[in-house]
């Protein structure tokens, strides 16, 4: 079955596969199981259609690297005709009138824009809700899909979309991809900054497969070689399951998936040792101020009576962090300084990509914001360091838990490095391989 967005570029490209009768089927398929996952803010049902319809007899079509690929964008980024809700009651409803550069990269590349994926309010939170849906995790429904590109791993997961967009701030791919069995990858800052929460925040992807993974990273960030993958090469990695800051203990599931990782890589000539970073106590406190402070800048330009309470929360008290010169440059300053002390003798960093085991499916954004930051801050301790430092980092499926979700584990290395990740990550695929979707067979 052809299923992947590589195999269906490769059909299109060769005039094996309609681009329109394609979207039709996406189309049918999100119609018919989007009401259970809660995927999608928006589906773009006539728009795709007619999107797929010009593709189709486009004199470049056969060169296309996303020819007629059906893809979801997070709903963050504006788009010719559609307005970016970003989860809130209080974002504006005017309709773009131009695409941004990420969409325009998509559409360049002949990708089909299906819809805008649901993110939970001013994706502040590592749960997606808000009053019309909750984003549910394919292979368990009672447990979320994650944020705050929940949306966007739910579809991909659920196998609505091959490949779908999505934004990292303090883990929003990495963690909703751990917590989906998928591929999620956030680049370096110096490769595809979004520019929000002080610079931490980047663009990326979440796919089924590393070779999707990188065809949609490449396109986003205008960098066709980062979708040939190539070999590794031997590394050095350092594993490590010690959490930042609170030094908690995590799952045994979770280290187990990290220690079998390790075995893994060892055995295909890398240099593995138990290594940990100088984390210490202050860029952990860092990206917590950031945290409360990014969405309270945005927020400035929103009326805040429209915010759901617990954002309301939120905002304000990093609307005071803001006042009392908090925010402080110097915190990522010192934190980049130990990350490259330890990367001197490391090219990799192996860790757990959850810190917990993933919170239930609920209707988060009725609960206060108290009730929303404890899980959110213990599920997250691995992750967001690296989007202080602008580190590249991923997560990978590498094993499933009893309860039937998927565990991922993550990858970090140095800024530059996103080809020597998803190398990595390729190498696990074969050697580690894991199902693409729900129900399906381990790949062989």
């Amino acid at each position: 079955m052809v299923t992947t967005a590589t195999e269906l570029a490769k059909a299109v490209r060769a005039g094996e596969l309609d681009p329109v009768r394609l979207t039709e089927k996406v189309l049918h398929g999100i119609e018919a199981a989007d009401r259970i996952v809660g995927a999608f803010r928006k589906v773009r049902a006539e728009a795709a259609l007619a999107e797929a319809e010009a593709l189709a007899s486009r004199p470049d079509l056969a060169a296309l690297p996303l020819a007629g690929v059906p893809v979801a964008v997070k709903d963050v980024t504006e788009m010719t005709g559609e307005y970016a809700g970003w989860g809130s009651a209080a974002s504006a409803r005017t309709p773009s009138t131009e695409d941004k550069e990420i969409v325009g990269r998509l559409r360049a590349a002949g990708a089909v824009v299906v819809g805008l994926t649901r993110v939970p309010e001013l994706c502040i939170w590592p749960m997606t809700s808000d009053p019309d849906g909750i984003s549910r995790n394919a292979w368990n429904p009672a447990y979320t899909a994650g944020g705050s590109s929940g949306g966007s791993a739910a579809a991909v997961a659920a196998g609505l979309v091959p490949v779908a967009h999505g934004t990292d701030g303090l883990g929003s791919i990495r963690l909703p991809a751990a917590m989906c069995g998928l591929v999620g990858i956030k680049p370096g800052a110096d490769l595809l900054p979004e520019g929000g929460w002080y610079g931490m925040s980047a663009h990326g992807s979440l796919a089924t497969t590393v070779a999707d993974a990188a065809l949609l990273l490449a396109v986003l960030a205008g960098k066709p070689e980062l979708a040939t993958l190539g070999e590794p090469g031997s590394l050095r990695v350092a594993v490590s399951t010690d959490q930042p800051l609170t030094h908690a203990p995590v799952p045994k599931a979770l280290c187990a998936a990290v220690d079998r990782v390790a075995d893994v890589l060892a055995g295909a000539g890398h240099r593995v040792e138990r290594a940990t970073p100088d984390y210490g106590v202050e860029p952990s406190l860092g990206i917590l101020g950031r945290w409360f402070a990014g969405p309270s800048e945005q927020a400035d330009g929103l009326d805040r009576t429209l915010l759901q309470p617990r954002t309301r929360a939120h905002v304000r008290l990093g609307r005071a962090l803001r006042t009392a010169g908090l925010i402080r440059p110097g915190t990522r300053d010192r934190w980049l300084a130990r990350a490259e002390r330890f990367f001197e003798d490391h090219d990799v960093l192996l860790t757990p990509a959850l810190a917990t085991l993933p919170p239930k499916a609920e209707r988060w954004h009725e609960r206060s914001c108290l009730a929303n930051a404890i899980p959110s801050i213990r599920l997250a301790g691995f992750a967001g360091l690296w989007n202080l430092a602008g580190y590249p980092a991923m997560t990978v499926p590498a094993a499933r838990h009893p309860s039937g979700l998927p565990i991922g584990i993550q990858l970090v290395t140095t800024p530059g490095g996103e080809a020597r990740l998803l190398a990595v990550a390729a190498q696990l695929e074969r050697l580690n391989p894991w199902p693409r979707l729900p129900g399906e067979p381990i790949m062989a």
